[in-house]
Order: C-alpha cells, then sequence, then structure tokens
C-alpha cells in the first residue's frame, strides 16, 4: 500500500481507538449519572426540591469547572508534565504543594464567600424563585449546604491532574461515579426533600477525594510547607495559562446560567421550567459526553500533528473526515431524540412524582433541544482544530457570540412558546455558531471539502428522518407494555434496536460510505 493511501488512515484508527477508550469510561459515569436523574425525577418531578437542586448543584459546579477540572486540564497538567520530565523529583513535589497550598486558600474563600452571599447568588441565577418564599428558602439552604463540595471537587481535580501527569488514570478515571453513586443512594434512603440530595453531594465530593489520596501519597507526596509558602515559579506559569480557560469556561457556564435564569420565570414558561430544562438537557449530554466529547479529545493530538503540515491538507482531510463521523452519529440521534421526545421521557423518567405535567413540559423542552445536537457535536470538533492551530481566540469570540445570541433569542421565543422557546434558543445559537466557525476554519485553511460534507449531510438526515419514522411506527404498536419497569425496559430496548438496524439498513440504502468506513476501522485491528 502506496504511503498516500495509507497516511489518512493510521491516524483514523488512532482516533477510533482513542474515542473508544474515553467513551467507555465516560459511559459509566454517565450511565450512573442517569441512574441518578431518573431517582431525582421519580422522588421529585419538576417540582419544589427538583428546582433547588438543579440551582443549588450548578453553583458549585460553576467553581469545579473554573477553579478544579477546567483548571487542571488546561493550565496544571501541561506545567505538572515539563516539571516531571525535566526536573527532579524534589523540585517536583514542590511545585505539588505550593499549588495545593494557594488552591485551599482560594477554595476556603470561595466557599465562605458562597454561604455568605448564598441569597443574593440565588436570586441572581434564578430570579423568578423571589415570587415562590418556599422555593427560594429551600434553594439557599440547599447551596449553603453543599457549598463546600466545592472544596472537595477541586481538590480531587488538582489530585486527578497530579495523577494523570503520572500515567495514572484508572482510579481518577473512576472517581466520578462515586458522586452518582452516593447521591442514587441517599435519595434512596432520605426520599425527597434536602437531606439526602445534599449528604448525597457532599458524600459524593469525599469519596472522590478520598479514594485518590492514598495513590497519590503512594507515587511520593508529602506535605511540604503546609500552608506556608505561596510562590512558585511554576505557579506563575498556571496562573498564566489559567486565565485564557477561565474566560472560555465562564462563557459556557454563563450559557447555562441564562437558561436557568430564564427558565425561573414561572409566569411566562410555567411551573417546573428549571428542572425540565435539566432533565432534558441531560438527555443531550448523554450522546455527547459519550461520542463528541471522545472524538473531540481523541483527535486533538492529531490535528496538532498535521497542524504542522504547510499544506494543511492532512488537517483538512482528517477535519472532514471527523466531521462526517459525528454527523454519521448524531444526526441519527438528533432525529432518534426529536421523533421519540414523548415515549423516552416517560419510559425513563415518568412514575411517582414525574407526573404527566412533568412528561409534558420535559417532552417539549427535549425536542426543541435536539434540534441542534448535530451542531453541538460538530461545534467541540471545530474548536478542536482551532486549538491545534494555536487559535484559542476565535473560539473564544464565537462562544461569546452564542451567549449574546442565546439571551437575544431566549427573549424573544420564550412568550410565544414558553418554555420551548429557551430551548429553541439554545438550539438556534449553537447552530449558527457552528457554522461562524466552519466559515472561518474554512477559511484559515483554504477548503474544507465542503460539497462531499454536504452529499453526506443530506443523505445521513435523510436516512435518520427514516429511522425516526420507523421507531414511531413501532411505539404506536405497543408491542410490549409501556408500564411497570419491565415493560418499559422492553419497550426502550426494542425501540433502540429498532433505530440501529433501521438507521444502518437505510445508510445502506443510500449510498453513505461513512458507515462502511467506519464499520471497516472498528474491525481492523492493523493496517
Amino acid at each position: 500500500m502506496s504511503t498516500h493511501n495509507s497516511s489518512p488512515i493510521h491516524p483514523h484508527h488512532h482516533v477510533i481507538k482513542s474515542a473508544g477508550v474515553i467513551g467507555l469510561a465516560t459511559l459509566c459515569s454517565r450511565v450512573l449519572g442517569f441512574i441518578r436523574d431518573i431517582v431525582i425525577a421519580r422522588l421529585c418531578g419538576v417540582y419544589l426540591y427538583a428546582q433547588a437542586f438543579v440551582i443549588a448543584f450548578r453553583i458549585p459546579n460553576l467553581f469545579r469547572d473554573l477553579l478544579g477540572e477546567g483548571a487542571a486540564n488546561a493550565a496544571i497538567v501541561p506545567v505538572f508534565s515539563e516539571y516531571h520530565l525535566k526536573r527532579s523529583k524534589e523540585e517536583f513535589w514542590e511545585l505539588a504543594n505550593v499549588v495545593l497550598n494557594l488552591l485551599l486558600v482560594t477554595l476556603t474563600a470561595v466557599t465562605l464567600l458562597g454561604i455568605i452571599f448564598a441569597p443574593l447568588v440565588v436570586r441572581v441565577i434564578a430570579p423568578g424563585f423571589a415570587a415562590d418564599p418556599q422555593k427560594l428558602a429551600a434553594t439557599v439552604l440547599l447551596t449553603r449546604i453543599i457549598f463546600p463540595y466545592v472544596i472537595l471537587i477541586c481538590l480531587a481535580a488538582y489530585a486527578t491532574a497530579i495523577l494523570n501527569t503520572l500515567k495514572t488514570f484508572s482510579v481518577p478515571a473512576f472517581a466520578p461515579c462515586l458522586l452518582n453513586i452516593a447521591i442514587i443512594i441517599c435519595a434512596l434512603i432520605f426520599g425527597e426533600g434536602i437531606k439526602g440530595l445534599a449528604l448525597g453531594i457532599l458524600a459524593g465530593g469525599l469519596l472522590q477525594l478520598a479514594v485518590q489520596v492514598p495513590v497519590l501519597f503512594k507515587k511520593g507526596f508529602t506535605f511540604q510547607d503546609f500552608l506556608k509558602r505561596f510562590k512558585h515559579p511554576g505557579a506563575t506559569a498556571i496562573k498564566k495559562l489559567m486565565l485564557p480557560r477561565l474566560f472560555s469556561s465562564a462563557i459556557y457556564q454563563l450559557n447555562n446560567f441564562v437558561d436557568s435564569a430564564f427558565g425561573s420565570l414561572t409566569i411566562f414558561v410555567g411551573e417546573g421550567g428549571v428542572a425540565a430544562l435539566y432533565f432534558a438537557y441531560r438527555l443531550i449530554q448523554f450522546p455527547i459526553g459519550i461520542f463528541s466529547n471522545a472524538i473531540s479529545q481523541a483527535i486533538l493530538p492529531t490535528f496538532s500533528q498535521q497542524a504542522l503540515s504547510e499544506t494543511k491538507e492532512e488537517i483538512k482531510h482528517s477535519l472532514s473526515w471527523a466531521l462526517r463521523l459525528n454527523f454519521l452519529v448524531m444526526l441519527p440521534a438528533s432525529l432518534g431524540l426529536m421523533s421519540l421526545s414523548r415515549p423516552l421521557v416517560y419510559l425513563l423518567f415518568g412514575g411517582g412524582k414525574f407526573d404527566a405535567y412533568s412528561v409534558e413540559m420535559t417532552t417539549r423542552v427535549l425536542f426543541f433541544y435536539a434540534i441542534g445536537l448535530f451542531a453541538y457535536g460538530a461545534a467541540k470538533i471545530l474548536q478542536s482544530c482551532f486549538f491545534a492551530l494555536k487559535d484559542t481566540a476565535t473560539p473564544a469570540k464565537i462562544s461569546f457570540l452564542g451567549l449574546v445570541l442565546n439571551i437575544i433569542f431566549n427573549t424573544i421565543l420564550m412568550f410565544p412558546l414558553k418554555i420551548s422557546g429557551i430551548a429553541l434558543a439554545t438550539s438556534l445559537s449553537g447552530i449558527i455558531c457552528c457554522v461562524i466557525l466552519f466559515i472561518k476554519l474554512r477559511r484559515k485553511l483554504g477548503g474544507l471539502g465542503l460539497k462531499e460534507i454536504i452529499s453526506s449531510f443530506i443523505r445521513m438526515s435523510l436516512a435518520s428522518l427514516a429511522m425516526g419514522l420507523a421507531c414511531r411506527l413501532v411505539w404506536r404498536q405497543h408491542i410490549f407494555p409501556a408500564y411497570g419497569l419491565g415493560g418499559k425496559a422492553c419497550t426502550l430496548g426494542l425501540l433502540i434496536v429498532c433505530a440501529l438496524v433501521s438507521y444502518s439498513a437505510f445508510c445502506f440504502l443510500l449510498r453513505v460510505r461513512e458507515i462502511r468506513e467506519a464499520i471497516n476501522l472498528l474491525r481492523k485491528k492493523q493496517y
């Protein structure tokens, strides 16, 4: 086989394998998170405690992303890796201690301020809650109780960063599952109310940290100048790298807060808007987390190597392939969620306090969120390509534009469509930003095989539409009873099988060659 023919295939096979590993690790956490949401939905519906949980948990998650996991990925790991490779062990652990001291002081200050100003923070994020004193009081109380989770989860992310630097992945990868397990157990024990949710979150954060501490000490960590030394050249480098990441993360989190703020306006969107947005978005995040995130992470090293080429032909080829692979999976996911929005919400969440009203509201949100699903995944791949080209400014600017568009569309669409308008606004802003990212990148690279991408997109869309219709027909046949745990499980399994078989069949009929390529890549062990 000639070099010309084989070179594009090698990185693709590597990306598929890497994405499979990342996706499998994510799958465990996502499934447990999904079970967690089902438990909360059954216990609380879309009413008071579900809404309090969504808002209260979102606040520490903001700081987790800004100070914990986001910083670890973008700033801590590169600097620690450099020290691990080029410096002595003593210097490496010296830096680790200084960073730990800085984190402890910063996180303690953030937590104390969060507890003190919780009423103000809740009113800003969920202004509609001010009209319901009981809902506001419950959310403020839950926020105050769980704010120490910020310290626990950020320290867990710090431990993960060090262990990953030292090539230890298994324990840190499993750690996030413990949070969902803790919430599920506590919610089932204590039932509806603040106690179970608060204890579950705090216990989960503690477990995520505790499970990594023994491994960290085994690798050589020891306390040095505990809470005494706060200056180090490596810590300064981490701060500089952290600033761009803070900006991007802040924009992403602000987008989530915008939806929550609009969703809290009960007078316009109806009771339970915040919870309905949350449960529907969790369904949307399932294919994104397992597939799109995995592909975008796995292909980044390949993009980075190919970006060094003067012609940029290889990176353009890989980008076109990655986008078409994304559409191959995300288009049927999008059409499937749209056509089966009501059955899926009912089968997964229906029961207990998740009544007919809860099902109806979440169904409408899911339908409109699903419209932009393919664009969410494509945008992640396009952003990875920008990062490989060492351009972090363009994605940040377009993300900010997306935030502005989301606010504008929310304001316009909320009145005629109520809660559905908020979901549609997210989809529209996501699609527009994806298109702009593509146009900017096409100009930067000088063409991306647009004709091939559009042709594949149309064929996959038609196959996805036909798949959606086939699944609707199966749902209406009522082959299994759509009630009881066994009946719901059988019906859901049948719909999934129908979707896989029918989509594959229609892809072959419409000559979607990407599905053949994906199957061949999965079958082959080496080239």
